[in-house]
């Protein structure tokens, strides 16, 4: 058989994607039919434990050429779009629209999904607590600027739960209406931006070169769009949501920018996936070796602890404090059980998830 020619190789794409519409279209219908199984009882449709089963069972069985990134990709847009046949929810999370917080939200309910914007974090977990959003999307952790204290604090007062958590890369881009780094006089970002791009800017301008801080990269892309001579550091999708034209992507300084986010909710408990995540708020006593008492209970039944962080108690004219602590393993395992029943009254369970792919 001879070599096939581009028109041909052409066809059979077409032909193939016409066979995946097919088979999505039924997939789908299926979860049409899912979906009214979980409003007739009630249960909840976002269940990221058994949306890990499929993509460890789709890597087992995975012969081709899509690396393990690749087929992630692709199956959590199938995720996204499915969760909206089922029922589409309502999302609560950090605006204004166009902010890293809602790319994240987007990337993990889709675009169909009701999404709140709301000012604060605090406002967000007010309205999972309270109902009024059945999700909430909340930024816990960055590794070039550390925890956000205020999620922490948080998720020690208000009564909701953490059913997921996922990484997101955190990349800038540099948009104008000019067509020239020579036009520009001005750039709008919030401080945090310029400090983590700082080195594109310091490559690319003068040290006079005006900064403006702003409350939002999304506020940034806008008045980059309103005012001549001007540019905006800011996310990608702020700059769509706009129309703002960019000029340069991934301008940030380090490649390794990542935010950690948490998905939130009321009374969810997650269900064992068999690789995950929990974690607690440890209120130890005001005694020496009270906390490495707790850390050795840990230790004894080898429980592998990924995250130990103090925070204020708040305890008014105090200094006393409460523990963070994030470790493998789920709720209902027995090792874990036998811990939570000897320190009963001393911890919180804030969560238990499937750990990150």
């Amino acid at each position: 058989m001879g070599k096939k020619s581009l028109p041909e190789l052409r066809e059979e794409i077409d032909g193939i994607d016409e066979q995946l519409l097919e088979l999505l279209n039924k997939r789908m219908e299926v979860v049409q039919s899912v979906g009214k199984l979980k409003r007739d009882e009630g249960t909840v449709v976002y269940r990221p434990e058994r949306e890990k089963s499929i993509i460890k069972n789709l890597n087992l069985l995975n012969k081709g050429l899509l690396s393990k990134a690749a087929l992630e990709a692709i199956f959590q847009e199938i995720f996204a779009v499915s969760r909206n046949f089922e029922l589409a929810e309502r999302v609560a999370y950090l605006g204004p629209e166009g902010s890293f917080t809602h790319q994240a939200a987007e990337s993990k309910f889709g675009t169909l999904s009701e999404y709140v914007s709301l000012r604060t974090i605090e406002a967000i977990f007010d309205s999972v607590e309270t109902d009024r959003a059945r999700f909430g999307v909340v930024p816990i952790e960055n590794n070039q600027e550390g925890s956000v204290n205020e999620t922490i604090d948080l998720l020690c007062q208000k009564e909701v739960k953490i059913v997921a958590e996922f990484p997101m890369a955190i990349h800038f881009t540099f948009a104008s209406l000019e067509d020239s780094v020579k036009k520009i006089n001005t750039i709008y970002s919030k401080d945090i931006a310029f400090r983590q791009c700082d080195r594109f800017i310091r490559d690319f301008f003068p040290e006079d070169i005006k900064k403006v801080a702003v409350t939002s990269t999304s506020k940034a892309a806008r008045l980059a769009l309103e005012n001549k001579n001007t540019a905006a550091i800011c996310s990608h999708i702020a700059a769509k949501l706009y129309d703002t034209p960019i000029l340069f992507d991934n301008i940030e300084d380090s490649k390794n920018n990542r935010t950690r986010f948490l998905v939130i909710s009321k009374n969810i408990v997650n269900k064992k996936s068999g690789d995950d995540k929990t974690s607690i708020l440890a209120k130890v006593s005001n005694k020496p070796g009270s906390l490495m008492e707790l850390i050795k209970a840990f230790k004894d039944r080898k429980i592998n602890l990924t995250k130990l962080e103090s925070r204020p108690a708040k305890i008014k004219d105090t200094f006393q404090y409460w523990f963070l602590i994030d470790f493998d393993g789920h709720i209902e395992d027995e090792k874990v059980k036998e811990i939570l029943d000897q320190y009963r009254n001393q911890i919180l369970h804030l969560g238990s998830y499937p750990k990150l792919y």
